[in-house]
């Protein structure tokens, strides 16, 4: 599953980024859990959350794809749409001043890549039926 594997290891960064904003603002904030409420730490954390909630998801049906035969173009779609996603919604949500573009872009390309994703995972999994 190398397709899968170089697009997992792309998006690492990201999260990392989304889970230091958030430790670097609740340490300037001074709130150990939760935003405290404070508006820029709570979209940080809603950043990092969102991150949390569909990348996993993607990478999975990815893998499940490509294991079981699905075009690695395919493949390579999907994590190109899903990275492009994830940093256009992460920039855009972690703004003071949000910027709709970039958050409602990051989530178009996100759920695209889950589409193509799981079309893989339909592909490889009525493939192995027949």
């Amino acid at each position: 599953m190398h397709a899968t594997a170089l697009w997992g290891a792309l998006l690492a960064p990201v999260c990392l980024w989304l889970s230091l904003r958030v430790i670097g603002l609740r340490r300037r904030k001074h709130v150990p859990l939760g935003s405290g409420g404070d508006a820029t730490l709570e979209r940080a954390i809603r950043a990092q959350g969102n991150f949390a909630e569909y990348v996993p998801f993607a990478l999975v049906l990815m893998a499940l794809g490509e294991a079981g035969g699905a075009p690695v173009a395919a493949v390579h779609l999907a994590g190109a749409l899903l990275l492009a996603g994830r940093v256009a919604h992460g920039a855009g949500i972690a703004r003071d001043r949000e910027d709709f573009r970039f958050r409602v872009g990051g989530m178009a390309g996100t759920f695209l890549a889950i589409i193509v994703a799981a079309l893989g995972a339909l592909f490889a999994g009525l493939r192995g039926w027949v």
